[in-house]
């Protein structure tokens, strides 16, 4: 099976950027137990500090599916959607690197 790479846009709510940052830290410890998961890396842009993009990189599907079935995924759900003003979720496949 093919390795699934995903990349999300993120724009905070204005003045909700420092508690999205906090609220990715529970989605950051899962990843780093996670089998599958090969790279889970939040950024911020130096443009705009609202604006935060997510690279996360799984060895399969099956991996990413877990990581969408996970706890920390189901409590970061309500949690983001308070925080969140607009999102982007780019879903395929690595071609190098």
């Amino acid at each position: 099976m093919a390795r699934v790479a995903v990349t999300a846009r993120v724009k905070a709510k204005e003045g909700k950027a420092e508690e999205l940052i906090a609220a990715f830290g529970a989605l950051l410890e899962q990843a780093q137990e996670e089998q599958g998961t090969l790279l889970y890396a939040v950024n911020r842009s130096t443009d705009d500090p609202h604006l935060f993009w997510v690279c996360e990189l799984y060895t399969d599907g099956d991996a990413f599916a877990a990581h969408g079935r996970s706890d920390a995924m189901a409590a970061a759900g309500p949690v983001f959607g308070e925080l969140i003003a607009e999102s982007e979720l780019i879903v395929g496949e690595p071609l190098s690197g």
